[in-house]
C-alpha cells in the first residue's frame, strides 16, 4: 500500500505556491480518471484564491492548514485546520485568507 504524508505535501506545496506567480500549487494524491475518488492536494498563499469554476460533482474539502472561504452564489463557508466543507453543486471560489493547503476530494463518474 502506498501513503502520504499530507503534513510533509502541504508543507512543500505551501512553499512552492508562496514562490509561484500564482500563489497556488497542487498535486493528486490518490485517484485519477480510471478511479471513483480523486484527492488533490492544493495549497494557495495567504490572499490568493483559485477563481470562480465550476462544480467537479459531488466533492468535498478538508482543511488541514490556515483559513480559507469558500464562496458560492451569495453564500459563504469558513473553515480552518480540521474542517470539512461540502462543496456546493454550482459555480463557486476558494479563497486563502492566510496561506492554506486543503485535501480536495471528488467522486469520478466512471464511464460503463
Amino acid at each position: 500500500m502506498d501513503g502520504h504524508s499530507l503534513t510533509r505535501l502541504a508543507d512543500e506545496h505551501l512553499a512552492i505556491a508562496g514562490d509561484h506567480g500564482s500563489g497556488r500549487s497542487a498535486v493528486t494524491v490518490h485517484g485519477g480518471r480510471e478511479h471513483h475518488l480523486r484527492q488533490t492536494l492544493i495549497a494557495l498563499a495567504g490572499g490568493r484564491s483559485l477563481g470562480e469554476h465550476e462544480s467537479p460533482g459531488e466533492a468535498t474539502l478538508q482543511v488541514l492548514r490556515g483559513r480559507v472561504t469558500l464562496h458560492a452564489g451569495g453564500e459563504q463557508w469558513s473553515g480552518g485546520p480540521g474542517d470539512f466543507l461540502l462543496i456546493p453543486p454550482q459555480r463557486h471560489d476558494l479563497e486563502a485568507i492566510e496561506d492554506a493547503a486543503v485535501l480536495l476530494t471528488v467522486a469520478n463518474r466512471l464511464a460503463d
